[in-house]
């Protein structure tokens, strides 16, 4: 019994030796995440009131737009560089003007943010995915694609990973989107200024449906998107640390997507996907750039 007794308290010790070195080492370096299940844990309803709901233990949250207010969360944690998952369905039926957005921001004039956001449309058309970029507070990278399903009879995936080579956007896993980092070369890219995770439904019909010629009709109000299984596989920002690193060192990264790229399966997957359901991109908008396309465009190598 004595003998017995002595190895349960070894192994206390041992597992509270573990525990407080763990705690030691997470609050001087910038602590490596993997979190999962309830949205109570990592996110605060920061705009619409009764209009944002947390539902099902945590499990569920739906956002909610009428003609009043829309309405919107944000993650608890800021991140530099990470994984971020989330199934999504979006608002059914006639969602003209309507905008359900996804995305990671920084704050301040200067900003960064890597953004998902989907137009509505009448009922019978196709959403778009609008997706774009902002570094140091310029935007103007935008890309747009159909989906090959009907965001609104079910949940899908929809993925972000940010690492310092490149942003990826992803839905139910196959790439849509890459941007690979060229500050060696002059052009921007957001790599120092930790992000928060937000969401929000508003209304934006000046634009969102058709350019602005489709208007938000509210007698379909009010207009629902739901989240569930929001995964996070990041870095927590802590104001003493970078996640730099690890990208410095030459072992293998403790975190797959830190140095990810896409392999040829993906690459195929990215170039059927801008083949067949890409509906506008910046790079060649020559209207808009009159005085010549941005360098990260002459720079970007697409797949094939």
């Amino acid at each position: 019994m004595a003998s017995y007794t002595i190895v349960l308290l070894s192994l206390f010790i041992s597992c509270f030796s573990i525990l407080l070195l763990s705690l030691t080492l997470s609050s001087v370096l910038l602590v490596s995440i993997t979190t999962a299940g309830s949205f109570h844990q990592h996110i605060n309803i920061n705009w619409g009131e009764e209009r944002a709901q947390i539902l099902e233990s945590g499990q569920l949250v739906t956002l909610t737009l009428d003609q009043y207010s829309g309405s919107g969360f944000q993650s608890k944690d800021e991140y530099l560089f990470g994984r971020i998952d989330v199934q999504l369905k979006l608002v059914s039926g006639d969602s003209a003007g309507t905008v359900t957005a996804f995305y990671l921001s920084s704050q301040g004039p200067a900003h960064d943010e890597i953004d998902f956001e989907f137009l509505g449309n009448v009922s019978g058309e196709p959403y778009i995915v609008h997706t774009n970029m902002y570094t140091e507070g310029h935007a103007g990278r935008e890309e747009q694609f159909y989906l090959w399903f009907d965001p609104r009879q079910d949940f899908h995936t929809y993925s972000i990973i940010w690492n310092p080579g490149r942003v990826i956007w992803l839905v139910d896993d196959i790439p849509i989107r890459e941007y690979t980092n060229h500050e060696s070369k002059g052009v921007p890219y957001p790599s120092r200024r930790p992000m928060r995770l937000y969401s929000s439904i508003w209304n934006a019909d000046s634009w969102a449906t058709q350019n602005g010629k489709i208007k938000t009709d509210w007698t379909k109000a009010p207009f629902t998107a739901s989240y569930r299984n929001l995964k996070i596989d990041a870095c927590v920002w802590e104001s003493t640390s970078s996640c730099e690193s690890e990208e410095s060192t030459n072992s293998p990264p403790s975190k797959p997507w830190m140095k990810q790229q896409l392999d040829d399966g993906g690459k195929m997957n990215l170039q059927w996907v801008r083949k067949k359901y890409m509906v506008y991109d910046y790079c060649v908008d020559y209207k808009k750039f009159v005085y010549g396309i941005p360098l990260e465009c002459k720079l970007r190598k697409m797949p094939g």
